[in-house]
């Protein structure tokens, strides 16, 4: 059975668009346990769209673009932590945002990954400031004991810092996604198998 979760050290570094290329790589499901924000293609949408893999529903689709814990508040939801259970069999989870979001104002991410044990891939941006953010990410992760698969950059490459963060943290480099334009299926699946060795997923 392949299992996987990934998770980032900010919003927006482009860990939707890995979690689409490794799926499809693998053809792995896909989860997204927590969906904030439905005016735009969702994260689900998108993996289903780049990748043509199966997408399980997710647990909470709420309408507020906001960290989970407040965008439940906002929109009159109450997320019930505990029925927060991967479906059975291969999958790959994609969490919200950074590691340390909160679902509930009591549970972070890390937690939940802490509780599941599921190997986690950290999606690292290229971009100044990366080496703080991932090393922080990945201390937090294994302060909880959260096993950690590696580390997939994403940007334009900088050689130094991805080095140097795989060398203090002590976590796999796994290989860098440079920015697509355009994002097509193909043009995707070709950036990942250019980039990364499939064999480091199995």
């Amino acid at each position: 059975m392949t299992r996987f979760v990934v998770t980032g050290t900010d919003t927006g570094i482009g860990k939707t668009v890995f979690s689409a290329a490794l799926a499809g790589a693998l053809g792995l499901p896909y989860w997204k346990p927590i969906q904030s924000g439905l005016e735009e293609e969702t994260d689900s949408e998108t993996v289903a769209r780049l990748a043509g893999v199966r997408v399980h529903p997710e647990a909470w689709r709420l309408v507020t673009p906001a960290s989970p814990h407040l965008a439940a508040e906002i929109d009159g939801v109450t997320i019930d932590a505990d029925a927060l259970v991967p479906p059975p069999g291969d999958l790959l989870i994609e969490g919200a945002g950074g590691a340390l979001v909160p679902v509930t104002r009591t549970l972070l991410y890390a937690d939940l990954f802490a509780r599941w044990q599921i190997p986690v891939i950290v999606c690292a941006r290229t971009a100044l400031g990366t080496i703080n953010h991932s090393l922080l990410t990945i201390e937090a992760l294994k302060a909880r004991h959260v096993p950690i698969h590696g580390i997939a950059f994403v940007g334009e490459a900088a050689p130094d810092s991805e080095a140097i963060i795989a060398a203090l943290s002590g976590a796999k480099r796994l290989g860098r996604l440079p920015h697509l334009d355009p994002l097509t299926p193909e043009a995707l699946a070709a950036a990942f198998a250019a980039n990364f060795n499939i064999a480091d997923f199995s």
